[in-house]
């Protein structure tokens, strides 16, 4: 610890001022969207993309959906691919390489139309605006993005995604190697100033922050994933990491982000990989009660295959407080009733038992889609499937 605050001190006593802002253009590129109708559930899908590339939403638990609704961010493996943009308003694509380079570890900022990227350990804000084309044939939509340098990361380390706190104070950032050194460590950035302080080195060994989050409700709670106990938050006031859920041994907790509330999601049951059985649970970060939002299920002489069916793997919950959105291993989307914990299927078929990326969904900003990479069209493809009006209708009745 010592040694790591030692380097670190030293990081922000030489780092420069905040660098002034640049601006440059950006590639647009054509539309290749596709539209169809779910066979089992009639529910609207888009896939934004169906290059034979492989392209992905963001992380399940981070943030795809700008805050104005205006544009998704994925990443694809295309020549001059890496984090790209699908602009809602023509179904355009947009490419943020940026003349230093590709981005990574991106998250949509929580307010205004930009948000955070790496750039070969340069923290970036990016604020994106988009003049849109009225007729795509006379011409495509001009967009412009507007750079600013927040700080650096210490050199050689790797790290997780950045992540927002809601009061759009702070980022949050794990890393490990480099000046860092093997002992991972979780750095909260100040984005006004740029100052980067370390809060804590995970205590559990290895102990490696992976899904480091914030609360989506409280500016001084944010989360990260332990090797030993999975649930670990760390108030930002304390510093001191906290195990919220004390798994027994092989009990499987997996794949946690926050909701509303200071609730936080996660998927998990009893039975130990590769038979396990994985409900959608929540437990309340004040109280530690959990309940089950989503039931799996699990019985003696079940083949892994047939407990993929019923069993459920990455969940994430809508800002509205209404959904809870989860996947399984056969690329089948489900939804729950917040207040009813009623499954509707959204949507089906979107991977191959054993191959590929899962679907990992998230919500938009606005309650109303969810994004997910999907197999469906045979190669990996970004998706939004909307969620009926009649439903969310039904939802508000409540």
């Amino acid at each position: 610890m010592l040694k790591t605050m030692t380097v670190l001190i030293a990081l922000i006593t030489l780092a420069s001022s905040i660098a002034a802002a640049i601006e440059y253009n950006i590639e647009v590129l054509p539309p290749e969207h596709k539209k169809i109708t779910d066979p089992k559930t009639g529910v609207e899908l888009t896939f934004l993309t169906t290059n034979p590339a492989k392209d992905n939403n963001l992380y399940f638990h981070d943030r795809s959906w700008l805050a104005d609704g205006s544009v998704i961010l994925f990443t694809s493996s295309r020549d001059g691919g890496g984090l790209m943009g699908y602009l809602v308003q023509t179904g355009e694509l947009l490419k943020f390489t940026t003349r230093k380079g590709k981005l990574g570890g991106a998250t949509a900022a929580v307010n205004g139309a930009g948000f955070y990227a790496i750039r070969d350990g340069e923290v970036l804000q990016l604020t994106l605006q988009i003049e849109p084309s009225d007729d795509l044939q006379a011409g495509p939509s001009k967009a412009t993005l507007t750079e600013r340098h927040i700080c650096d990361i210490p050199k050689g380390a790797s790290g997780t995604a950045l992540n927002e706190s809601c009061d759009a104070k702070y980022l949050s950032v794990g890393l490990t190697g480099g000046e860092v050194g093997d002992k991972p460590a979780i750095f909260i950035i100040d984005i006004a100033s740029g100052e980067i302080r370390e809060l804590c080195c995970p205590p559990d060994p290895p102990g490696y922050a992976y899904h480091v989050q914030w609360s989506h409700t409280n500016p001084n709670l944010l989360s990260y994933a332990g090797l030993k106990q999975r649930l670990m938050i760390v108030d930002i006031r304390d510093g001191i990491p906290k195990n919220i859920y004390k798994a027994r041994p092989n009990e499987l907790v997996t794949h946690e982000s926050w909701w509303v509330d200071d609730q936080m999601i996660f998927c998990g049951g009893l039975h130990p990989y590769p038979n396990e059985d994985a409900h959608v649970k929540v437990i309340d970060v004040k109280t530690g009660v959990v309940r089950i939002i989503g039931a799996g299920a699990w019985w003696p002489e079940a083949e892994p295959v047939d407990l993929a069916k019923r069993n459920w793997w990455h969940a994430d919950g809508s800002d509205d407080g209404q959904w809870v959105v989860a996947d399984n291993w056969h690329g089948d989307i489900m939804l729950f009733e917040a207040s009813t914990t009623r499954p509707r299927l959204l949507t089906a078929g979107h991977r191959t038992y054993g191959k590929g990326d899962h679907p990992h969904p998230g919500f938009d900003r606005a309650s109303k889609a969810v994004v997910f990479t999907s197999h469906m069209l045979g190669g990996e493809n970004v998706c939004v499937a909307e969620i009926p009006e009649n439903w969310r209708a039904e939802i508000r009745q409540h």
